[in-house]
């Protein structure tokens, strides 16, 4: 979950790779999954449906217990505001939501006034 996601964790990171247009997304969901590669697009085994995900560099070690590597997987649940504009993020975020425009490799993506909920058209006027 974003929230508990360490920039120390995410040092490895070399490319975001996008599944789709994040463009209409006011925010997604990331968190971290151990993984068999360092790279390609993973195995997604959540309800909703993967967004994009981290590669990471040759730098990046294996976990000596259990042989995977830990990457960023970044997804949308079928709740999310994206699919039910008036569910229950119609406003705010779940703890690991961020603003898609903010992911970089290496960086773990912050919370802005969109994907909290406002509206590019509300931030405008000011309301």
């Amino acid at each position: 979950m974003s929230a508990l996601i360490e920039a120390q964790e995410l040092q490895h990171e070399t490319d975001i790779v996008w599944l789709e247009d994040i463009t209409p997304l006011d925010y997604v969901r990331q968190s971290l999954d151990r993984l068999p590669r360092r790279g390609g697009k993973p195995a997604y085994h959540r309800p909703g449906r993967l967004v994009g995900y981290a590669v990471l560099g040759p730098s990046a070690r294996p976990s000596r217990a259990s042989g995977t590597y830990l990457r960023r997987v970044i997804w949308l649940a079928p709740h999310d505001r994206d699919q039910e504009p008036d569910g229950v993020y119609c406003t705010g975020t779940p703890s690991e939501a961020v603003d898609p425009r903010t992911i970089r490799p290496g960086e773990r993506g912050t919370k802005t006034e969109r994907s909290e909920g406002s509206s590019l058209s509300d931030e405008k006027q000011g309301v």
